[in-house]
């Protein structure tokens, strides 16, 4: 959340010419309602279900750029669907800059708290162990996007078919 996943991987598939793919935009497709509103009226339980199914109907692709929400990976199947098909890349950013790049956004269902730098403190705990788990981890807080997207570029093998996540 912040870390410029969306912003990010619709560039890499631009520049490496394959299809950009968010697990959220299908989701919402498929559910007919928003994130928030599955969170709201559904739980997160239910949306990590429908996220694993996603999922599993998206690691198989060639040629695409893959964004998929950060708690997708705390499910070992998913985090084993991707790497089937593609390399797993992590962004990352400390939580002041997350904080800062998210704070005048409503629709992120996890941060509709009473704290949500506490919130961000605790997902990020909660999380670092299954991050720790990509392929390669790159922190997006002193970087500008172009920096990043060459450093995927590079990853990647500029132009092979690969995923991001």
């Amino acid at each position: 959340m912040g870390t410029g996943k969306t912003t990010i991987a619709t560039k890499v598939a631009l520049r490496l010419k394959m299809r950009y793919v968010s697990t959220d935009d299908l989701i919402e497709k498929r559910e007919k309602r928003t994130i928030n509103e599955i969170f709201t009226a559904s739980g997160e339980d239910y949306f990590r279900e429908v996220e694993s199914e996603v999922i599993r109907d998206v690691a198989g692709m060639e040629d695409a750029v893959i964004d998929a929400g950060g708690g997708a990976v705390m499910r070992e199947e998913n985090m084993a669907n991707f790497k089937t098909n593609g390399i797993v890349i992590c962004l990352t950013a400390d939580e002041e800059v997350l904080f800062e790049r998210v704070k005048k956004y409503k629709h992120r269902p996890l941060l509709n708290v009473e704290d949500p730098k506490f919130k961000i403190r605790s997902l990020m705990k909660q999380r670092a162990p299954f991050y720790a788990k990509a392929d390669h981890v790159i922190d997006t807080g002193r970087l500008t996007i172009g920096q990043v997207i060459d450093k995927i570029v590079e990853i990647t093998g500029s132009g092979t078919s690969e995923k991001k996540e």
